[in-house]
């Protein structure tokens, strides 16, 4: 059973907002695919977990709102030590939102509390997060 990354989008402020970032971090795999990535200072203890299909889970504005499937994680040297580097595809999945509260760095997320994606066919709602929560949780939506 996969487990995920949940990590804050510091000073993101909307998924177009991630996606153009996104854009600026992008590399390409040895097999010619294209691939994001975002570099963390320590490699995940559970990354067999990880690679068994999990994704990272972005919080945007208090809400995890999206996520991407992460592909590999690399050991890289950088002038200020040893890093993680996690490797994502370049597709951002949209999910229900979920609060979260602020934390440092990033944190485990199992599979049983990842919010569900919500599928690509289905129109994106424009409200804020929180309102999009509140409905769904009075069976509104």
């Amino acid at each position: 059973m996969p487990v995920h990354i949940l990590k804050l989008c510091v000073g993101v402020e909307s998924i177009d907002h991630l996606i153009e970032i996104r854009k600026g971090r992008s590399s390409v795999l040895p097999d010619g695919r294209p691939c994001n990535y975002h570099i963390t200072r320590f490699r995940p203890k559970r990354a067999a977990e990880i690679l068994d299909g999990g994704s990272i889970y972005w919080v945007i504005k208090g809400f995890i709102q999206v996520r991407q499937r992460i592909i590999a994680l690399d050991r890289i040297e950088t002038d200020t030590g040893i890093k993680c580097k996690i490797i994502m595809d370049t597709a951002l999945i949209r999910t229900e939102s979920q609060p979260r509260r602020p934390h440092q760095g990033w944190r485990y997320l199992e599979n049983a509390d990842a919010p569900r994606d919500i599928p690509a066919t289905q129109k994106a709602d424009d409200m804020p997060p929180d309102l999009s929560m509140a409905l769904r949780e009075m069976g509104l939506i």
